[in-house]
């Protein structure tokens, strides 16, 4: 159970680092994992295969590899505080 919880966290947190791609885990009967991804313009469609099935800690790795990159959350006065630092950088 603590294995699945692991990967489902994983995904995750992909969801959240791609702004909510539709994509989801497949646990095989072998223990292994795949990740996929829906297409919602055609909802009756299955889901797209992204990876293959791989082991525990390469699924994780693998889909922390994926979109590293997080969306930066700003405020209007995050915005406004970043643009005087730079300001004042460059005096």
């Amino acid at each position: 159970m603590a294995r699945s919880t692991k990967a489902a966290h994983a995904v995750n947190r992909l969801r959240e680092r791609s702004n909510n791609a539709p994509y989801s885990m497949v646990s095989l009967a072998d223990g292994r994992f795949s990740l996929t991804l829906a297409n919602l313009e055609q909802p009756d469609e299955l889901p797209a295969s992204v990876s293959e099935a791989m082991e525990i800690d390469e699924f994780v790795a693998y889909v922390n590899s994926l979109q590293k990159l997080a969306p930066k959350k700003a405020s209007k006065l995050d915005i406004a505080f970043e643009k005087k630092i730079q300001a004042a950088k460059q005096k």
